[in-house]
Order: structure tokens, then sequence, then C-alpha cells
């Protein structure tokens, strides 16, 4: 199987490799997401995928890569062409029906709990999206879902440059922030700014309403506060 990236841990230099997935790792897969799981304080921070779920995107013309170390895998990532029906996060966004169609979502992403702290989902987050511009179809927009309080996925979408949208209750009311991000390069200017506690929900939902994107997050102490921003011309 073809090799797409080489690389070596950041906390102890072992080296690993990152492959394209297949529906013959979906042992390993539902195994890893199985631990994941089970090292989380907050389940709810966390939607898991069943096997058909994973299968879906494996078998399809979705993305999902793997970062192995000797033949165990230690983390994945996952692409999807989301179908087109009443709960896609375009129409979180924003967008109108026709666009809908240039949407791809990021989907889980999990990482071996003794594997943490190596930059892995940041990695596998540039590996993916080279990936993606392989595919035929034109996509202009990247989205995902994020529970509030999950710090290291959120740390993560603010690394790649994505924005919060929405903060809304998803999968059955559970809380979440619906992130986006443009594929093609913006150059932005936020003329306004301020900073809400992430406790806030309502003071959050007002201000995304109103046009203002969620652009970063900060510790002040034991609180977590989200700084939002708005355009020039917003």
């Amino acid at each position: 199987m073809k090799i797409i990236y080489e690389g070596t841990l950041k906390h102890d230099g072992t080296p690993y490799k990152v492959l394209r997935l297949t529906s013959s790792h979906i042992e390993q897969i539902l195994l890893l997401q199985k631990m994941v799981v089970a090292s989380l304080e907050d389940k709810e921070s966390l939607q898991p995928l069943t096997q058909q779920e994973f299968e879906y995107i494996l078998d399809g013309k979705d993305l999902m890569v793997g970062a192995f170390v000797n033949e165990q895998l230690i983390a994945f990532r996952a692409l999807l062409i989301p179908p087109i029906d009443s709960e896609h996060l375009g129409y979180d966004i924003g967008l109108v029906e026709e666009e809908l169609s240039s949407v791809v979502y990021q989907e889980i992403s999990n990482v071996h709990p003794q594997n943490r702290g190596n930059h892995l989902q940041q990695i596998l987050a540039k590996i993916i999206m080279n990936e993606l511009s392989k595919l035929k179809g034109k996509y202009s927009y990247i989205c995902c879902t994020v529970a509030p309080f999950n710090i290291p996925s959120l740390k993560d979408k603010f690394f790649q440059g994505m924005e919060i949208a929405a903060l809304k209750e998803k999968y059955g009311g559970r809380l979440r922030y619906v992130f986006v991000k443009k594929l093609v390069d913006e150059n932005k200017a936020w003329a306004k700014k301020v900073t809400l506690n992430m406790n806030d929900t309502t003071g959050q939902q007002k201000l995304l309403s109103q046009g203002w994107r969620g652009i970063r997050m900060e510790m002040r102490g034991s609180e977590i506060w989200v700084e939002f921003g708005k355009g020039i011309d917003e």
C-alpha cells in the first residue's frame, strides 16, 4: 500500500508512516476509536461513528488517512462528501441549496491516548487536505462540528484557520460549534473584535446570528474565552 507521508513522533523520535485507509483497516479503526472514547472524561464531547458509517467513508469517494507505527494504527482522520439533506452543515453557515455540493466535512479525528501531544491531528489535517485536492470535484468550503470545551479539537480547528459560524444543537440535542473554512484563501480584516466566556452560550449565539465569527480562544485562569471578529463591511 502506498505511503503518502513519513515522519517521526515529536516525543521520542519513533518513525511512523501515513497511508490512505481502506475497508481492510476497519478493525483497527474501531479499536482505536473505542480506546479514545474510553479515555475521555466527557463522553459527550465526541460523537463516535458506527462501523456502518466508517464503511460508508472507506467504500465511497470519501477520504480517510491513518498514521501507523510499525503495523499499529495510532491516529486517523476522515473527510466526508456529505449527502444533501435537511441537516447539512451548509445551511448552518448560511449557504443556499445550490452551494451545498461544494461543501466537504472534516469528519472524526482520533489519536491514541498514548500518542497525544505529537501534533498528529494537525499533521493528518494537512495531509488529508492535500489528498482532497487530488479528488475530482470542486469544493469551496470545509465544515465540521465540535463540542464546546473539547479543547484539543477546538485548538485543532483554530490551528487550521477555521472559524465558528454557528452554535446550535445537533445530533439529537447536543450543543455544537459549527466551523467553516473557505478553501480559497481570503485576506480578512476584522474591523471589530469582542471576547466572550465559552459558558455564555446565549451571548455567543447572539453574536453569531449577527454575522460575527469565532476566530480564536484563550485560557484565562481556569476559564476559556472565545474571541469573535466581524469584517469591515459586515
